[in-house]
């Protein structure tokens, strides 16, 4: 799809310099260094030769055909050169150029005039402000980077150019090879979409990395990473979680959600392994690119020292991998030529004067045992150890078999040489064994995930239309809410149990509404001002006779006047008090890269400081559903403790289906919730017992 970007015939450098330590001068350098066999076209107008090569005052001046141009010349000459590459058919260009949107108004403007451009002369762009792009198979490097990676299967892209310089760094030192490395700038218009894609598709990358700090399509990016993730793994580090837009949110819902919600939930529903830092980015494409998936979650670890052996089986029980018993023909053959006092169960502790030969014997032993899926090994760098040997022994085991091995030699100067030959025979080491246990952990969950079955979805239909008229009124009214009898028809037509409900405007008809009813009842004031009723007294409940009604009438409307004297105020709600069953809240919001999102956490008043919370992208799958349900800490509660009866988790999973089809049906909602949904036992269902509806635009 990008092919020109990545495998040219021939680039252009449009901006080239004489002046070594110069942008222009660097890439063109880079290119010619590390053995880029097309034809090069350096391009100054006030030069006439540059590193030995001719130079041309113009794209239009090149003699031969283009494949790439690379430019660095000032933001004002961009859009022209650009045109210039239309001109000459030059379908891809990198731009290093910076002052465009990153500077302010006027590079905005710079950039807009450049995007208009570029798509009236046909070139592709990658940048503007960006560090280029790198190919090791096809020996590109248009890049002002200092250096060029070994050839490798891992494919990076960075939206930070200092990322990349820093990762690249990185590479150098450890010998870590790569495929591609591209700096997506200010992604004026090839996303990293368009990136993910290009590496899906590159026969030379196994494993794609990424940094992102945002993206501009959340739904093409979840439908292209659930396409790709199935084919190859997709590790992203995203930064800027934080969203300042939740404190204006007048939900529960709305003011838990944000980025950091949304993409969490858009990676887990397409499939993306997400890095909570660089060092994890690492880490795991060290995992993924060297070694064989696992084929389940049972793990053995190999130390020569009990405290990194605890510190492992604590991070493994912290983690989906299971610290799995060995057979007991496993454990007798260790018998036969570990000493005496070594521990012959998982963890396996050879003890702190193992040789190179001992931790051979006994990770080939281990490997046999067929219950073992995967094997962390540990060593720390003892006065007898000989650690080049045991890399150099760990490393004949490792490609013998079709398990993933992975190595914590702890330390630095001690382990730096048998680092670099366990590197060299694809088995990655790390500092620490909490390192090695997380990415063995994201391999298992990877292979969880490329093996489950496609998704499943509910759909209900003929609903919409019964309620159409109720948003349609709201929003001809201009209102944001609904009205509390609203939200009770809406909640009826999808299907929800609600309490018995009466609208009362004074104390006598609130008095006949709880009679009708029938005691006890509960009190709520209705006025579309008002958002959480109980933060500021508007709700009684347990409320058992004539005068009980009568006095909270009272208190109730009184009290709302005295806080919120402007608050329209239509009357009371008084519904049958529902006993029994436990509170949760589910909830919609909607991100603006990612469209609608579900919510599911304990509720209550508490939900805000608890944040027991889960969210997924509209729309809900079954599974989708059910793990977000199970992944919360409320999830135990539900199941039962303490001989208690479990809740109805049927009915939750399928209250959160109907809420996601609401938001297809209904895309001008903005926020919604239900809490307390009240669950009762298994078998029972649940009641809506308070909800509130938010809407705004089309």
């Amino acid at each position: 799809m990008l092919n020109n970007f990545f495998n040219p015939k021939s680039i252009a450098v449009i901006g080239a310099s004489r002046t070594p330590g110069k942008i222009g001068y660097d890439i063109l350098k880079n290119i010619i260094q590390y053995g880029y066999k097309g034809a090069v076209y350096p391009v100054n107008p006030e030069a006439q030769e540059i590193l030995g090569l001719k130079v041309y005052p113009s794209t239009l001046d090149v003699p031969g055909e283009i494949g790439l141009a690379v430019v660095a010349v000032p933001p004002q000459k961009v859009s022209e050169v650009i045109g210039q590459c239309g001109d000459r058919g030059i379908d891809a260009a990198v731009i290093i150029t910076a002052g465009f949107r990153e500077s302010g108004s006027e590079g905005t403007k710079l950039e807009n005039e450049l995007v208009k451009r570029a798509k009236e002369s046909g070139v592709r762009i990658i940048g503007p402000n960006c560090l280029g792009v790198i190919d090791t198979h096809s020996r590109v490097n248009a890049s002002f980077a200092a250096g060029m990676p070994n050839k490798g299967s891992i494919g990076f892209f960075s939206q930070s150019g200092a990322l990349c310089i820093a990762v690249l760094d990185r590479a150098l030192a450890e010998d870590i090879g790569f495929s591609k490395f591209i700096s997506m700038g200010n992604k004026a218009d090839i996303s990293d979409t368009d990136i993910m894609l290009a590496l899906a598709e590159d026969d030379n990358t196994k494993v794609i990395l990424g940094y992102i700090e945002g993206v501009n399509d959340g739904r093409r990016f979840m439908e292209v990473a659930s396409q790709i993730s199935k084919k190859k793994p997709l590790i992203i580090l995203k930064s800027g979680i934080t969203s300042s837009g939740a404190k204006a949110a007048s939900s529960h819902t709305g003011a838990l959600a944000g980025r950091e919600a949304a993409f969490d939930a858009a990676f887990k529903q397409s499939g993306v392994i997400r890095a909570h830092s660089v060092g994890e980015l690492f880490n795991y494409a060290l995992a993924f690119a060297n070694q064989p998936l696992p084929e389940g979650p049972n793990v053995a670890i190999i130390t020569n020292s009990g405290g990194p052996g605890i510190i492992a089986a604590d991070a493994c029980e912290r983690s989906d991998l299971q610290l799995v018993p060995l057979h007991k023909e496993t454990v007798d053959e260790l018998r036969t030529f570990l000493p005496p006092v070594a521990s012959f169960y998982n963890p396996v502790d050879i003890l702190g004067d193992a040789t190179a030969e001992r931790y051979e014997k006994a990770l080939y032993t281990v490997v046999q045992d067929e219950k073992v899926n995967g094997v962390i090994v540990l060593l720390t760098p003892t006065a007898v150890v000989n650690v080049e040997g045991t890399a150099k022994a760990i490393a004949n085991i490792a490609n013998l078999i079709d398990r993933p091995i992975l190595t914590s030699f702890m330390g630095r100067k001690s382990v730096e040489s048998s680092s670099k030959i366990l590197m060299k025979y694809n088995v990655p080491n790390y500092s620490y064994p909490e390192e090695a246990v997380s990415s063995l952990n994201a391999m298992c969950r990877y292979q969880v995930w490329i093996n489950r079955p496609d998704k499943t979805y509910a759909r209900l239909d003929d609903l919409k239309e019964k309620v159409l008229h109720i948003f349609e009124k709201v929003r001809e009214e201009k209102r944001e809410r609904l009205s509390e009898p609203e939200v009770y028809e809406v909640l009826k037509t999808y299907g929800f149990l609600q309490p018995k409900s009466l609208w009362a405007r004074t104390s006598e008809e609130a008095v006949a509404a709880a009679k009708r009813i029938g005691y006890p009842v509960v009190m709520k004031i209705i006025s579309p001002q008002i958002v959480h009723k109980s933060d500021i007294g508007g709700i009684k409940i347990n409320l058992n006779s004539k005068k009980e009604v009568g006095d909270a009438f009272f208190d109730i409307t009184t009290r709302v006047k005295d806080i919120m004297p402007t608050a329209t105020i239509y009357g009371v709600m008084i519904q049958e008090m529902i006993l029994g069953g436990k509170e949760v809240i589910i909830g919609i919001t909607k991100d603006a890269q990612f469209g609608h999102m579900i919510m599911f956490g304990l509720g209550g008043i508490y939900v805000e400081v608890l944040k027991d919370t889960s969210f997924r992208i509209v729309p809900l799958s079954h599974e989708d559903a059910r793990e977000m349900i199970r992944e919360t800490k409320t999830f135990p509660i539900l199941r039962g403790v303490r001989g208690e009866t479990e809740a109805d988790i049927a009915a939750i999973k399928k209250s959160l289906l109907i809420l996601s089809q609401m938001a297809l049906d209904f895309p001008q909602i903005i926020e919604a919730e239900i809490n307390p949904l009240l669950v009762k036992k298994r078998g029972e269902g649940v009641v809506a017992i308070d909800a509130r509806f938010t809407i705004g635009g089309d």
